[in-house]
């Protein structure tokens, strides 16, 4: 039904130069799948599930739905959002007619669809309620309508269980499997954006997993087991296993016996995720006590803490960022650094800390340094801003720096005036 061929996506930054989102991506969709697009935030998901639904054009390559090439939103296809995007000043009957208002329906077969596609929900009896009146779950539940009314062929959902509390997200997951394997639903074909690697399994027939910076396709997984999907299945927690597995492996490059020489790249460009110094503690404390003892099963301590992979990756990351860990095989293993830190009283975990921060990320120890220089031991946030947007685009470099201001004051290495916009050496 949809021929992705060879789709780039980049956007125009401010200095005129590119920044490129996708690259070369390329599947099929066929009759009768639920395909998985999975990967951290930034991977370009969203943004090539709206080129499929043609709020977006590609810079190159097609997206061809049945043997047309999609150039504007093609009839046949509906998206699921994760936000609720609901009218709040309609009900749910009117919010569910919208999508069928452009359509040229008369008034009773309008209201006859948008009756069955609530019905088809379970929102039966609330057709007069406003989004205000409903839970978060029930508000999904108007948007499954209002993207399902119009018959779609192919139905987008980008996380559209993300802003959902974990019970009603399963709820809602398990009630919209049932309608698809017992064949209620209206439409042929899914594609569901998603970080949630066991909503990934537990929903899609394939996976595919995206890389970043630009996202592309790095594998492809068949999710081979039949429905319902239990998740305590040896065979579905085998196959989550593998794929945090597949989103962790190094180069094969890499010698055998040599991996704690080999950590991401953290020069002054290199873009840092938003994470504190609480969840890398944390982390690191959770990991160094028993069971784990110092290693770790990613999807296991996932498991246990309740982090999905945008949230435990990026804290991961940092760790083997700091020396403090490493991240590989779907593991992460505490170096002697750092289950020296778990067992460190506050004060040693700050002197530790201090030393690996301007170590082994070049940005803090960039800034310390210049604040070293200054007769005044003073600099504006504009001094390092600029500089990193040499590097990256401007909200990341905003994000850089307030990850190293967070991180640099848990060091106690500089201290930062928001209101002044000023880094300097000031000790409150």
């Amino acid at each position: 039904m949809l021929d992705i061929r060879g789709v780039r996506k980049s956007f125009r930054k401010p200095d005129g130069s590119e920044l490129l989102v996708l690259d070369g991506i390329d599947f099929t969709l066929g009759e009768g799948e639920i395909i998985g697009l999975l990967g951290r935030s930034g991977s370009g998901k969203s943004t090539l599930l709206r080129s499929i639904a043609g709020l977006t054009p590609p810079s190159a390559g097609s997206v061809i739905y049945h043997g047309n090439e999609v150039t504007a939103p093609p009839p046949g296809i509906a998206m699921v959002f994760q936000g609720f995007a609901l009218f709040p000043w309609l009900t749910v009957l009117e919010n569910v007619q919208l999508g069928l208002e452009a359509l040229g329906l008369s008034t009773g077969e309008l209201h006859r669809r948008a009756i069955e596609a609530i019905d088809l929900i379970g929102l039966d009896g609330f057709e007069s309620a406003y989004p205000r009146e409903l839970s978060g779950g029930m508000r999904q539940r108007v948007g499954f309508a209002r993207a399902l009314v119009v018959h779609p062929n192919i139905l987008l959902m980008d996380e559209p269980f993300s802003a959902l509390d974990v019970l009603t997200a399963e709820t809602l997951r398990t009630d919209f499997l049932d309608l698809w394997s017992e064949g209620q639903l209206p439409i042929k074909g899914v594609i569901l954006v998603t970080h949630n690697i066991e909503e990934a399994v537990l929903m899609c027939d394939r996976i595919l997993i995206f890389g970043s910076n630009p996202g592309r396709i790095l594998n492809e997984i068949k999710v081979e087991l039949p429905h319902p999907r239990a998740r305590l299945d040896p065979a579905f927690r085998d196959l989550v296993e593998r794929i945090y597995v597949e989103m962790t492996t190094r180069s094969a490059s890499v010698p055998a016996g040599r991996r704690t020489e080999y950590f991401p790249g953290t020069g002054i460009g290199t873009i840092l995720p938003h994470v504190s110094s609480n969840s890398l503690s944390g982390l690191l404390e959770a990991v160094a006590a028993a069971p784990y003892n110092g290693e770790a099963d990613l999807p296991v301590i996932a498991s246990s803490l309740h982090m999905e992979i945008d949230e435990l990756f990026p804290v991961a990351e940092t760790l083997q960022m700091l020396r403090f860990a490493e991240v590989a095989g779907g593991d992460i293993r505490l170096t002697t650094e750092g289950r020296q830190f778990a067992d460190f009283d506050t004060d040693r975990r700050k002197h530790l800390f201090a030393r690996h921060l301007l170590t082994y990320v070049a940005l803090a120890a960039h800034i310390r340094r210049v604040l070293d220089e200054r007769p005044v031991h003073q600099a504006p946030w504009s001094r390092f801003a600029d500089e990193l947007e040499d590097y990256m685009p401007p909200a990341a470099a905003v994000q850089t720096l307030r990850t190293i201001i967070a991180l640099g004051r848990y060091a106690e290495i500089f201290s930062y005036d928001d209101e002044k916009q000023v880094f300097s050496l000031d000790n409150p």
